[in-house]
């Protein structure tokens, strides 16, 4: 069966699980169908991850390309018939919406692929990776390709093998590698050139996300908050502002870090509490942050807070941009009015994670974002789609660094007289974890271009968010598999792996919000 017939009965199937959605929410809330509107985004995201592979392997055209497709349409498919994971254990099954029938009919139709037995695809796809042949990955672009193997060498030479030994020992990512960092551009890519940045597409900030993150997460993140401070103060600030900051942020002097979550809000923004008061000399800043990342080091806060109390939920919300004393191990919180203590994490360390408390901190008048209160919360969700594009990049990352450790030590270990990739159920997780790492890798992609064609794309952002963090953490999961008890140890970097692949399904939106927004988006309901 040509994978194109497969694509096109996949692509029926979605839409048959849009109409029943559509159908059940005419008199049901969408809150109250939860299970329902998320299995339907899952579905919606597996299909356009087909469409993102299909497209990719049109262009490519080498049997290690070929063996991918064909076993990501078998699999995807056999999940969307048979029971697609939302989780570890929730199956999302035709019937939670009323599809046996619509089920059916795809499993009839796709017969062909999903009745052939995959075992000697799955082999050979490993002996190529053995061979040290991997899938294309070339952009088509010489300029892009050129950017991922700088970065690659770089973090070959300067992120991995000091990643470990900072992750035990809790350190910061050291000044010197940050400096290193900067001078290759990581801070300013997506900046417009005429405020000293590198003026580049999402696209290649996917590519330098990714290659970093392969180096270690925290490396790959370090990005993640000038992003969204560049692309605030670039979308939404002021003149001067943007001549002020920009600059800065883009040659690295300035480390910035987003201050937006608070105790007991989460998701639900419209409810947060910290207050900015405008005084004759600035702002007066009292309230409480949790999990801000890269608090102590940063020298700029992106902050949100409700600014308008008589005004209801996002409304009341503004965007400051407060500057602060960068700090260090002995004072990590040097400006007045501001304290903070650190949240010991499991992984996703490099940049530590902060509880904060502000005490009548000021911040100068010209701090509010745009110039405009109330704007804060339309502001940041203008970000949003950029940050979760860069976040499934980073998945991305870890997730071809989990096959990478697996593999490796797959070829190493040895046991019964031969290497253990040599037996089928390592080879097969080695096999499925490349193809999951290339599904994600290209719906990555997609978003990205998405993106950079200037259309509104949060469904793309979140469709590769989700399926992204799913693939990072099945992967360090089965990498860990392959070790044994030694990848258990905290001595294998695969122990740190698994430990920053938690992380991605939460941050940044988690699972169940990224498959509430893409079930909302489809359907363009607000129900």
């Amino acid at each position: 069966m040509m994978l194109q017939d497969a694509l096109a009965a996949a692509q029926r199937y979605r839409d048959d699980a849009r109409a029943a959605l559509a159908a059940r929410l005419e008199t049901r809330a969408i809150d109250t169908e939860q299970r329902a509107a998320h299995g339907f985004a899952w579905v919606a995201t597996m299909v356009a991850a087909l469409e993102a592979v299909q497209d990719w392997a049109a262009r490519e055209a080498t049997e290690v390309d070929t063996l991918v497709a064909r076993l990501a349409f078998q699999e995807s498919l056999a999940q969307l018939v048979g029971g697609l994971p939302m989780g570890q254990n929730e199956l999302f099954r035709p019937a939670d919406l009323g599809l046996a029938a619509a089920a059916r009919t795809l499993a009839d139709a796709c017969a062909d692929l999903l009745d052939r037995d995959m075992a000697a695809d799955r082999r050979a796809l490993v002996d190529g990776l053995a061979a040290g042949v991997w899938p294309s990955e070339t952009l088509h672009d010489p300029e892009l390709d050129a950017i991922r193997d700088q970065f690659r060498r770089f973090t070959d030479a300067e992120i991995l093998p000091h990643a470990h030994g900072w992750h035990l020992a809790n350190d910061l990512i050291p000044d010197a590698t940050v400096a290193k960092m900067a001078d290759l551009g990581t801070f300013g890519v997506c900046i417009p050139q005429e405020h000293g940045g590198l003026g580049l597409s999402k696209l290649v900030m996917c590519v330098v996300t990714e290659e970093l993150s392969r180096g270690w997460i925290g490396a790959g993140s370090l990005g993640t908050r000038s992003e969204i401070a560049g692309e605030l103060i670039t979308g939404s600030g002021t003149a001067a502002q943007k001549a002020d900051w920009l600059p800065r942020i883009a040659s690295g002097d300035v480390l910035p870090t987003a201050v937006f979550t608070e105790p007991d809000v989460g998701s639900d923004l419209g409810s947060l509490q910290t207050r900015a008061k405008r005084e004759d000399s600035g702002w007066r800043i009292d309230g409480a942050k949790t999990w801000i990342t890269h608090a102590a080091r940063s020298d700029l806060m992106t902050l949100l807070a409700r600014t308008l109390p008589d005004a209801k939920g996002y409304a009341g919300l503004s965007m400051l941009l407060v500057p602060k004393p960068r700090g260090s191990e002995a004072e990590p919180f040097p400006a007045e009015g501001m304290a903070g203590s650190e949240i010991e994490v499991l992984g996703y360390r490099g940049m530590r994670e902060y509880a904060l408390s502000f005490d009548g901190m000021t911040a100068p008048v010209d701090a509010l974002l745009g110039g405009e209160e109330g704007q804060g919360f339309k502001q940041l969700m203008r970000t949003f789609e950029g940050a979760r594009i860069q976040t499934a990049a980073r998945a991305v990352g870890v997730a071809r660094r989990a096959l990478e450790l697996g593999l490796g030590y797959a070829l190493d270990r040895k046991q019964f007289g031969r290497a253990i990739v040599h037996f089928p159920r390592v080879a097969d997780k080695l096999a499925m974890s490349l193809v999951d790492l290339i599904a994600a890798r290209e719906l990555t992609y997609a978003a990205a271009r998405a993106k950079d064609s200037g259309k509104r794309c949060d469904i793309e952002a979140g469709m590769a968010k989700l399926l992204a963090a799913r693939a990072a953490w099945s992967n360090a999961d089965a990498s860990l598999q392959i070790h044994g008890g030694n990848g258990y140890a905290l001595e294998y970097e695969i122990s740190r792996v698994l430990c920053d692949a938690r992380i991605l399904n939460i941050f940044e939106g988690a699972a169940e919000i990224q498959a509430q927004v893409i079930a909302r988006g489809l359907l363009a309901t607000r129900n």
